[in-house]
C-alpha cells in the first residue's frame, strides 16, 4: 500500500481483520492506532511516521512487520502486545522510541535497528528472544525492570548513552555484547548463567542478584556481526580507550562473580557478600597510591606504591590532613572507615591467595594493617601502639628498605656506643702467679685476666672500629664475638643481638613477601 497520509490518520481501537497493509505508506501527520486490534499481520515495512506514531495499547496477533520504517517522530508502543514476531529490523527512530510495558509474546527483531532518542523499554516482557544485533543507540536504551524470558543474547549493540537494566530479570542463560558508556544493573536478577562482554562501559552492579556464574570481561576489539564484519562504534570511537570501569559492588554476593580484565580503581566494595571468593583474571586494576612526596606541616610523607580500594581513596582525602593526590570517589561512599575498610581488604587478600597471587594479596595484607592501625574505635592503646611499631620498623613486614635502614641505623648506632662505652682502653691481658716450694716440689699457678678497663683518649680510631664493627655483625646473626668488653660493652651487645637478628627478620620476610608466586 503507497498510500500517502497527509493529515491525521486515526484508527483508535480499529479491527483489522484481514491483516492491514500500510508497507511504504506516508503518514504526513499523526497516526493514530491506539487499542487497534490486528487480527493477522500487519504490514508497515518501509513506512515513513513524520507525525507521531501511537499504537498504545495495540494487539498483534500476527507478525508486527516495521523492517525499515522510519519514525520522524515519537513511536509510541506502550502496553501494546506482540503474539508473534515484532519485526522492526533497519528501522529508524528519530525520535524516543516508547515501548514501556510492552509485550513480545514472540521474537523481538531490532537488528540493525536505528534509535537517535531515548528507546523506552521499561518493564516490557520479551517472552521470546531479542534481537538487537548491530542496533544502534545514540540516546539512552532503557530496559529498567524489563523481563527477558528467554534471552539467549543482547547485541551486540552500541549506545553512546547509557544502557539501563536496573530491576530487569533474565530468567535463562544470556550473554550481552555491548559498547556503551555507562551500565546500569542496580539490582537485576539473573536466573542462569550470564556473561557479560563490554566496551568502554562503565558498570554500576550495586545490589545485583544471581546464583550462577556470572563473568564480566572487558572485550579489547570490536565485536564481530555475523556477517564477519567489525560492528561499528559510533558516538564512542572518541573515547580514548574500549577500558571497562566498574563503578560499584555493593550488596552483592560475589561467590560466583569472574571479573576479567575490569578496571576496578573507582569500584566501592563495601558491603559486597562472599567477597573472599571472587574470581580476578587477567590484568584487573585497582586504585594507587598518590606517588609523589607531600609535605605535612613540617615533614615530608611519602606513600609506597600499592593496590587501594576507592573507599580509602574518599577516607583520606576526607581527612582534616589529607595528602594531595587521593581520589575523592564518583558516588558517595556513605559512612565507611576503617573499621568497614579492613574486612574488605582481608576478603580480597584471600581472593589473591586462592589465584596463587602473592604480591597482589601482600598488597591487601598493608591496607588490611592500616585500617586495623588507624581504626581506633575497635582497636585497644596495646594493639595499636604495637601496629605503629610494627608500621614503623618493616611497613608491616612488607617493606624490606624499610626494615633495612632500620637495620643499617641500628648498627651503626651500636658501631658508635661499642667505640665510645663498650671496648676496653686496651685488651686485657692474661697473668700466671703461682708459690714454688722450699726445696723443690709441684708448683701451681692461677691464671687471671685483668678487669677491661673503660677507654680513655681516643676512642673512634680505625683499630677499635674494626673490632666494633666485629661484635655488631656477629650480633647480627646471633653470634658472640669473644671480643673482651667493658660492663658497658656487654649491656650494648645483649641489645643488638636481640634487636638487629629482628630487624634482619623482617627484612628476609618482607623480600619473601613481595617476591614469592
Amino acid at each position: 500500500m503507497w498510500a500517502t497520509f497527509e493529515r491525521a490518520a486515526r484508527f483508535e481501537s480499529a479491527t483489522f481483520m484481514d491483516g492491514a497493509g500500510f508497507a511504504s505508506a506516508t503518514f504526513t501527520g499523526m497516526a493514530w492506532f491506539e487499542s487497534a486490534t490486528f487480527e493477522r499481520a500487519a504490514w508497515f515495512e518501509s513506512a515513513t511516521f513524520t507525525g507521531d506514531a501511537k499504537f498504545e495499547s495495540a494487539t498483534f496477533t500476527g507478525d508486527a512487520k516495521f523492517e525499515s520504517a522510519t519514525f520522524t517522530g515519537n513511536a509510541r508502543f506502550m502496553w501494546a502486545t506482540f503474539e508473534r514476531a515484532a519485526r522492526f529490523e533497519s528501522a529508524t527512530f528519530m525520535d524516543d522510541a516508547g515501548f514501556a510495558s510492552a509485550t513480545f509474546t514472540g521474537d523481538a527483531r531490532f537488528r540493525s535497528a536505528t534509535f537517535t532518542g531515548d528507546a523506552k523499554f521499561e518493564s516490557a516482557t520479551f517472552t521470546g528472544k531479542a534481537w538487537f544485533e548491530s542496533a544502534t543507540f545514540t540516546g539512552d536504551a532503557k530496559f529498567e525492570s524489563a523481563t527477558f524470558e528467554r534471552a539467549a543474547s543482547l547485541g551486540p549493540l552500541v549506545c553512546a548513552g547509557r544502557v539501563q537494566l536496573s530491576g530487569a530479570v533474565f530468567g535463562g542463560p544470556v550473554t550481552l555484547l555491548l559498547a556503551t558508556r555507562r551500565l546500569e544493573c542496580r539490582r537485576t536478577r539473573w536466573s542462569a548463567t550470564a556473561e557479560l562482554r563490554l566496551r568502554y562501559a562503565t558498570v554500576d552492579f550495586a545490589h545485583a542478584v544471581f546464583e550462577y556464574p556470572l563473568t564480566i570481561a572487558a572485550e579489547a576489539s570490536p565485536f564481530v556481526l555475523t556477517d564477519g564484519g567489525p560492528m561499528a562504534e559510533q558516538g564512542l570511537g572518541g573515547a580514548p580507550d574500549a577500558k571497562v570501569r566498574m563503578a560499584s559492588l555493593r550488596g552483592v554476593d560475589a561467590a560466583h562473580l569472574v571479573l576479567a580484565d575490569v578496571d576496578l580503581s573507582r569500584c566501592l566494595f563495601t558491603g559486597t557478600v562472599h567477597l573472599d571468593q571472587l574470581r580476578l583474571e587477567g590484568a584487573c586494576t585497582f586504585a594507587k597510591v598518590p606517588s609523589r612526596t607531600a609535605w605535612r606541616r613540617w615533614r615530608p610523607v611519602r606513600f609506597t606504591e600499592r593496590r587501594t580500594l576507592a573507599e580509602e581513596h574518599h577516607w583520606r582525602a576526607s581527612q582534616p590532613a589529607a595528602v594531595p593526590g587521593w581520589n575523592v570517589a564518583e558516588f558517595s561512599t556513605g559512612r565507611v572507615g576503617p573499621a568497614q575498610m579492613a574486612p574488605v581488604y582481608r576478603a580480597l587478600r584471600k581472593a589473591f591467595e586462592d589465584g596463587k597471587n602473592e604480591p597482589g594479596a601482600a598488597d591487601f595484607y598493608y591496607g588490611e594493617m592500616e585500617m586495623r592501625r588507624h581504626d581506633r574505635a575497635n582497636t585497644t592503646r596495646a594493639e595499636h601502639g604495637l601496629l605503629n611499631g610494627y608500621w614503623l620498623l618493616s611497613g608491616y613486614g612488607l617493606r624490606a628498605s624499610r626494615a633495612l635502614g632500620w637495620l643499617a641505623a641500628a648498627m651503626l648506632v651500636t658501631i658508635v656506643l661499642l667505640m665510645g662505652f663498650g671496648l676496653p682502653k686496651d685488651d686485657p691481658k692474661q697473668e700466671a702467679t703461682g708459690t714454688v716450694p722450699p726445696g723443690g716440689g709441684k708448683v701451681t699457678f692461677e691464671i687471671d685476666k685483668n678487669e677491661p678497663q673503660n677507654p680513655t683518649g681516643d676512642r673512634f680510631s680505625g683499630q677499635r672500629f674494626e673490632k666494633a664493627l666485629n661484635v655488631t655483625l656477629n650480633s647480627v646473626v646471633f653470634r658472640s664475638s669473644g671480643q673482651d668488653l667493658t660492663t658497658a660493652g656487654t649491656y650494648i651487645e645483649m641489645t643488638s643481638r636481640v634487636t638487629e637478628p629482628i630487624l634482619l627478620g623482617l627484612a628476609v620476610l618482607a623480600v619473601r613477601n613481595r617476591v614469592k608466586r
